[in-house]
């Protein structure tokens, strides 16, 4: 990787990163954006709203990142006192303010606007913290608790403590947040931060939709990212094996919107033509008792595995076992899954919906279907039983990933669109090598 970049006169970036849950399966991605971060010569602390549950923490490298994160909640109700008192003895009438706008946040009902006062309890823990760290910017993935928190932070710091410059920003992926706009007060999110990270152009094109146009010079295109080193290409690898069935493999979240059941249905009719198939599915949610039973009571018996959750260090021989990666989606941002799969020179087969074109192009990174419809996913699939295709397609994937979804570029993004912001308290011209945001 390219060495971190310097900055004159000793000034480093520096900033704060919170998550509502970290580190976590299914934020792997954040994991790799801090260590790109730290990589370019940042400062980041990180900081989680929730610890994480340990079923969540599976590799080497999130247990560390879980040693070195410090949680909101389950801190003894002393510190969440002590850091309001802080706060109000700066400023008590900057105080009362600040609590007044954090309990008209939110939506219009009384547990909305008790939970308000609950994200605020958890941002005076984080205004100290930050303090105490010399930190004055937080960063947060996603629009959701951890956004309230963050809101809530830098508020209460700018209005008990002027002095400093505090700023927030966002990084903003969907499908959720973009489906229930109100309920996460997205609209005045995007209009509170100094900068927002759009992790493809449909999801800021959708923030456009949902902000006065003003704000839309603060939404940068800023992607995830996967180290292609920890997934090398397998192309040569999977060709070089004996003839089998077709080895199908899904990861990700068992809950509907990741269209598990559509793949089985697939699966199945492929089965009936007499495709010799086998599917190995990884990952766990409220779906998993009911594929289970769907598996074994239906003609997949005997050829799909549920394997459960799986860690990012296993997930490099699940890709050198398949043929085909499927992820037949509703809704979706932009799979890291995909990215990893792609970086193996696994073909993927996925569905046309939100930013996964931006990653996928139908024949030629890969296969696109129409959502919901087993009978195309079972036609994609059916496309790659001929070895030849496969390679193309994953020799292509994976130049996709290399050329736009690599960590260390997309930090220098990340940084390029913060520093223009201002957030990152450095002078114009005093940050040279992070690079610019993407309009």
């Amino acid at each position: 990787m390219s060495s971190a970049p310097t900055v004159r006169d000793g000034a480093v970036p520096a900033l704060a990163l919170l998550v509502s849950r970290y580190p976590a399966l299914s934020h792997t991605f954040v994991e790799r954006e801090v260590t790109a971060l730290r990589e370019l010569g940042c400062r980041v602390v990180t900081f989680t709203v929730r610890p994480p549950e340990a079923h969540e923490v599976r590799s080497e490298h999130a247990r560390a990142e879980r040693s070195r994160t410090t949680a909101l909640v389950g801190a003894p109700a002393g510190h969440y006192v002590r850091a309001q008192l802080a706060a109000a003895r700066r400023s008590p009438l900057g105080w009362l303010a600040s609590v007044r706008r954090s309990v008209s946040r939110g939506p219009a009902t009384l547990r909305g606007r008790l939970w308000q006062l609950f994200y605020l309890a958890e941002a005076g823990v984080l205004l100290e913290s930050m303090r105490a760290a010399d930190l004055t910017h937080v960063h947060v993935h996603l629009a959701n608790s951890g956004a309230d928190v963050a809101r809530a932070a830098v508020d209460l710091g700018r209005a008990t403590d002027p002095g400093r410059a505090w700023s927030w920003s966002l990084g903003m992926h969907g499908p959720t947040e973009l489906e229930d706009v109100v309920g996460h007060d997205l609209p005045a999110k995007v209009a509170s931060a100094s900068a927002v990270a759009c992790i493809s152009d449909f999801c800021r094109s959708q923030l456009m939709r949902h902000s006065e146009q003003e704000v839309w010079p603060r939404l940068g295109l800023v992607r995830m990212g996967v180290d292609v080193d920890a997934y090398p290409g397998r192309a040569d690898e999977r060709a070089a094996r004996a003839p089998g069935p077709l080895r199908v493999l899904f990861v990700g979240r068992l809950v509907p919107e990741k269209g598990p059941g559509v793949l089985l249905d697939a699966l199945g009719r492929l089965v009936a033509q007499g495709v010799d198939v086998q599917c190995r599915v990884a990952g766990a949610g409220p779906l998993a008792g009911s594929l289970s039973t769907a598996v074994a009571r239906g003609p997949l018996a005997g050829r799909v595995e549920l394997l459960g959750p799986v860690g990012q260090d296993d997930m490099p021989a699940l890709h050198a076992w398949a043929d085909v990666f499927c992820l037949p989606s509703f809704a979706e941002g932009v799979p890291v899954v995909l990215m990893e799969a792609m970086s193996s020179e696994l073909p993927v087969v996925s569905t046309r919906i939100a930013g996964i074109p931006e990653l996928v192009e139908d024949g030629v990174t890969g296969r696109l279907v129409t959502p919901g419809r087993a009978d195309l996913l079972a036609e994609a699939i059916a496309s790659l039983t001929e070895e030849p295709l496969r390679h193309k397609l994953g020799r292509a994937g994976r130049e996709r990933v290399v050329e736009e979804f690599q960590p260390l570029p997309n930090a220098r993004r990340l940084l390029g669109l913060l520093h223009g912001s201002g957030a990152l308290g450095l002078p114009p011209g005093e940050a040279p090598g992070l690079g610019g945001a993407a309009a």
